[in-house]
């Protein structure tokens, strides 16, 4: 699993980055928000990246900041909400404005993202408004967010369902678990019993 990706930002565009890292080329999509905030091409960049692995192709997502990758990782597990319609919401609101309109239930500020319709805003809503003030208080702690959903990433890389997977590393995390890869043996330790 590729969890961040450092290089020089070979080419630019809305829809894909290519960065080269030490010759190898690495396609990844981006939101308008993190594309907006990345430094002119041939400057060196560091972004967050999450793998997600389909039958036919391995996509890199990337992200700027912290808080956008955990909210990424927070809507991808919502049923009927992928990796592009995922990030197609963060380009249309802010990770800040995103995480507040679904903490405060704000339906009419989730429809105004293009391809987010009522029922779809309401169903983020519900699924994610107790995990959204749980990601916000952790933050806000100073606990590292991202580590949750690349924790998270690496066992449904591995195979294991995306709910399975954050029950078992939530369940990990609650045993003192703190490192990386300690929450990631913990949390297979839990799915394989």
């Amino acid at each position: 699993m590729i969890a961040r990706l450092t290089g020089r930002l070979a080419q630019k565009a809305p829809d894909a980055l290519i960065i080269d890292v030490h010759g190898v080329g690495y396609r990844v999509s981006v939101s308008l928000t993190a594309f907006a905030a990345l430094p002119p091409e041939g400057a060196e960049v560091t972004l967050g990246i999450h793998t997600h692995l389909r039958e036919t192709a391995l996509e890199l997502f990337g992200f700027a900041n912290a808080a956008e990758q955990a909210l990424f990782g927070a809507l991808i597990t919502v049923s009927g909400i992928g990796p592009r319609m995922a990030l197609n919401i963060l380009s249309g609101l802010p990770a800040d404005e995103l995480a507040e309109a679904l903490a405060t239930g704000n339906v009419a500020r989730l429809v105004s993202v293009p391809g987010v319709g009522k029922r779809t805003a309401e169903r983020l809503i519900v699924e994610l408004r107790d995990r959204i003030a749980t990601l916000q208080a952790t933050r806000g702690a100073g606990a590292t967010v991202p580590r949750d959903s690349e924790a998270v990433s690496a066992l449904v890389n591995l195979g294991y369902r995306q709910a399975d997977a954050e029950r078992a590393v939530r369940a990990a995390q609650g045993s003192g678990a703190s490192e990386l890869a300690d929450v990631i043996r913990q949390a297979l330790r839990k799915l394989s019993a």
